[in-house]
């Protein structure tokens, strides 16, 4: 039961900001989770997969940016965040939507994309173009995670000398094996599970400086109202989740 309601707020989140990268007309009901960490906006942006019709494009250069895009292959659990392949079709759950996106290849070119009930199999939509996002808002390229391990694991060192001066073998023990296998994780797979705790290294932020969180991927050239409510408790809550983390 709490997998499933973390799945679908993951859902939701993911939702949030494929929407308000791909259209104007976006109204997001948030809870205080609204400031909480998440990946950032520009690089997210940038993870897109775009396919067009008539387009060159190899299969494999397709499954192999799914992949890259935290997708999982799964031809028999068709479920979001996947993607199974059959001959020159590849069919994709995006992890925001319900319905899911069929690619025809013909030869190295996009024949057909086309938008179908997971459930029945039936077409609803054929599209000219379609973008798909990542599963996962920290998504990254390859050179980035490399130069964030260089950061984790220097402060991975300063921890491990602080736990072992004060004799607290255990915690250092713990963080260590902790520490190392998210590292391989990351090297191996781009991800690892928590990864929102390395998101510092991953984003190049200064120590103390704020990670990237919703109202981030507000921002840009676009005019955007917000609206606190009960804003008489809520602001003050918010300066003091500041000044306590601080």
């Amino acid at each position: 039961k709490d997998a499933s309601i973390n799945d679908d707020i993951d859902r939701l989140r993911l939702a949030a900001t494929t929407n308000l990268l791909s259209r104007d007309d976006v109204v997001i009901v948030a809870s205080v989770s609204c400031i909480y960490g998440l990946g950032n906006p520009e690089a997210y942006r940038r993870q897109m997969l775009f396919l067009k019709t008539g387009e060159k494009t190899h299969r494999k250069e397709m499954l192999d940016q799914l992949v890259h895009l935290q997708y999982m292959r799964n031809d028999a659990d068709f479920k979001r965040g996947t993607f199974r392949v059959r001959g020159d079709v590849v069919e994709v759950r995006p992890a925001y939507e319900e319905h899911g996106v069929r690619v025809e290849f013909f030869d190295d070119e996009v024949e057909q994309i086309s938008v179908f009930d997971p459930l029945t199999g039936r077409v609803t939509t054929r599209l000219d173009r379609v973008a798909i996002y990542p599963a996962k808002h920290f998504v990254t390229e390859r050179p980035i995670i490399e130069e964030a391990v260089k950061g984790i694991r220097a402060e991975l060192k300063e921890r491990l000398a602080y736990f072992n001066a004060n004799g607290k073998y255990l915690e250092a023990e713990r963080v260590k094996s902790r520490c190392e296998y998210d590292i391989e994780m990351m090297l191996e797979l781009g991800y690892c599970s928590g990864i929102e705790n390395y998101s510092r290294f991953l984003d190049g932020r200064r120590p103390g400086q704020r990670p990237h969180c919703l109202l981030d991927y507000f921002k840009g050239d676009r005019e955007w109202l917000l609206f606190i409510d009960e804003s008489h408790v809520t602001v003050p809550q918010i300066g003091g989740m500041y000044r306590g983390d601080r």
